[in-house]
């Protein structure tokens, strides 16, 4: 076996290479080399059948191990050597499900392939969509236009032109996979990964469907229509069950998932279900009382405030706030934060009468002695 390249060669790392960097460097060659990227190509074709035997054997501790000790020997004790796909000698299939979580076909898609002709659940789909701040108050009908991929409607979804049908594999027998067996110092092992020429599906499309092109789903424009409800906010996820991406062999769609932005008010501020507002008051209002006009989200509310009532008093309407995104029954407060509006034009006879209020008070306005001279008696 001096004319096998080296497997660490192969697969282009070093002997120190960690479990990841063997695995992402597998990853990364077998997406170049794989059939279904290079239809036709025996060249690619080989290549990624010499990956993946190199990747097989470093992945695995006992084999890796026996590799860095005798070299290919290790695995040529019968003289035959390499891959060959018989059903005879010891399965590993259980060893690799617990070591990759299904074989091989983990590399490229998360699922292994004796798996793979069972039903799949269809991918989430994400998007977002942007709302105004009164319409998370109240609530509001949306509509939304997404490019999904949807089952092709010609073919139901098998991929064949009408009147045809998919021919079953005959590399995997319409399994979806294949074994290889090599022999080790450990004795004849049998192995299972996704089958590279159906890629896992069992079938083989020879009439493809001339509206998808035999892959059996199509991309093209959808509308859903979205009810946002009353209290949601700003970063929150609608979801539309079973709106995403179709399945596979059956399998459920996958889901919408919908973020909702909310678009900030020029008045009001949103804190949990409270809403905060700062609401301007004279000096006149705050010194004498008055009765003012609060404006909430859903109507003006009349209140009265005391004379002599302080800048920054909060006031709190109760039950005013956003609604319970779960009980809509239920609603927060609204808190007013009153500020003292100070004028900035004066007429001369404003200021004559503001002057002779501070006299009539004892308050020197103009006093250079100022607040901490009468403070300290100076």
């Amino acid at each position: 076996m001096a004319d096998k390249r080296d497997y660490y060669e192969t697969l282009g790392v070093s002997r120190g290479a960690t479990e990841d960097e063997i695995k992402k460097a597998y990853r990364k060659m077998a997406k170049k080399y794989h059939p279904d990227a290079n239809q036709n190509d025996k060249a690619a074709e080989e290549k990624f059948k010499e990956v993946s035997e190199a990747y097989d054997v470093l992945s695995d501790p006992q084999k890796k191990a026996a590799y860095d000790q005798f070299g290919h020997s290790a695995f040529d004790q019968t003289g035959g050597g390499g891959y060959s796909y018989s059903g005879q000698g010891f399965d590993m299939g259980d060893i690799f499900e617990t070591f990759f979580g299904g074989g091989f076909g983990d590399v490229f898609g998360g699922r292994g392939g004796g798996r793979r002709n069972g039903p799949m659940r269809g991918a989430d789909v994400s998007t977002g969509i942007n709302i105004t701040f009164e319409e998370s108050f109240f609530g509001a009908a949306k509509s939304i236009t997404l490019p999904m991929t949807e089952t092709c409607e010609t073919c139901k979804g098998t991929g064949a032109k009408p009147g045809t049908n998919a021919q079953s594999c005959k590399n995997c027998g319409g399994t979806g996979q294949e074994r290889f067996q090599q022999q080790t110092m450990f004795g004849t092992m049998t192995s299972v990964r996704t089958c590279h020429v159906c890629n896992g599906s069992g079938k083989i499309i020879t009439d493809p469907c001339p509206t998808c092109g035999g892959k059996g789903k199509v991309r093209r424009s959808k509308t859903f229509e979205v009810n946002i409800p009353k209290g949601i906010d700003n970063g929150q996820t609608i979801r539309l069950a079973e709106k995403g991406e179709p399945g596979e062999n059956g399998g459920p769609n996958g889901d919408l998932l919908i973020t909702v932005y909310v678009q900030p008010h020029k008045y009001f501020r949103r804190n949990g279900n409270d809403i905060h507002l700062d609401f301007p008051i004279t000096f006149v209002q705050a010194a004498l009382g008055a009765e003012i006009s609060i404006p909430t989200m859903e109507s003006v509310e009349k209140h009265s405030i005391k004379a002599g009532t302080q800048p920054d008093t909060v006031i709190t309407l109760k039950g005013k706030g956003f609604p319970l995104l779960r009980n809509s029954r239920i609603s927060g407060d609204m808190k007013i934060t009153l500020k003292l509006s100070v004028p900035t034009k004066l007429s001369e006879k404003q200021k004559q009468l503001l002057k002779e209020f501070a006299e009539e008070g004892g308050e020197e306005y103009d006093s250079k002695k100022g607040f901490f001279s009468k403070f300290f008696g100076n």
